[in-house]
């Protein structure tokens, strides 16, 4: 009987000891000596905690280091053209991205009857008015990055050369809802007015 008594208490102390110790282990995970962002500390010269960063540290990945591509601006006036050559790929990525990111509010053609107005809220402007047929590329940059009016910026989800595809072919939907028969070659004038093919019926060349 003593034999067990004394196990009993022996288990009972470790079981106190361990619980001690985890409890111990624990507190000193949540009160690591530390400072916090923004903390005081008196050892400092300015009192804080935080430290600037030396001069012309760029986080890795945040260099900037091309203003037309980064903001649509040089010298703080919008570009009136794009930072690099546009290919029939770029524009299929464009109309791509603006399916996913623009049609909701602006529509399949940019005239702002997307289904969010269906639904019921403000329509967005049309791409077709003058003003905005009439804007440097770098302005419709601008607003795809940081928003305009009820609009928000994209930037957190858009990457740039996708948000200047996305420009692109803003460009494409303006060019489409507004030519004229002299924008078209002067070879291809004829097949506008041709008479539409047949169901089945190849088609012409």
């Amino acid at each position: 009987m003593r034999t067990n008594l004394t196990f009993t208490r022996l288990g009972a102390a470790a079981v106190l000891a361990s619980a001690v110790l985890v409890a111990g282990c624990r507190q000193d995970m949540h009160d690591t000596p530390r400072y916090e962002s923004f903390e005081a500390n008196a050892n400092m010269a300015d009192g804080r905690a935080s430290r600037e960063l030396p001069a012309g540290t760029v986080a890795r990945g945040q260099l900037r280091d091309d203003e037309h591509f980064y903001t649509g601006k040089v010298n703080g006036e919008f570009v009136a053209e794009f930072p690099f050559q546009v290919s029939a790929t770029d524009m299929a990525r464009g109309q791509d991205r603006y399916t996913v990111y623009c049609t909701p509010c602006h529509g399949q053609l940019g005239d702002g009857k997307g289904m969010v107005v269906q639904r019921g809220l403000r329509q967005a402007a049309t791409y077709h008015q003058d003003r905005l047929r009439t804007v440097a590329p770098g302005y419709l940059y601008d607003v795809i990055s940081n928003g305009f009016g009820a609009m928000q910026g994209y930037a957190e989800q858009v990457p740039p050369r996708d948000r200047w595809l996305i420009a692109a072919y803003i460009r494409a939907l303006q060019l489409s809802q507004n030519a004229k028969v002299d924008d078209v070659p002067a070879a291809d004038r004829g097949r506008l007015d041709a008479p539409p093919a047949a169901p089945g019926a190849p088609a012409a060349h």
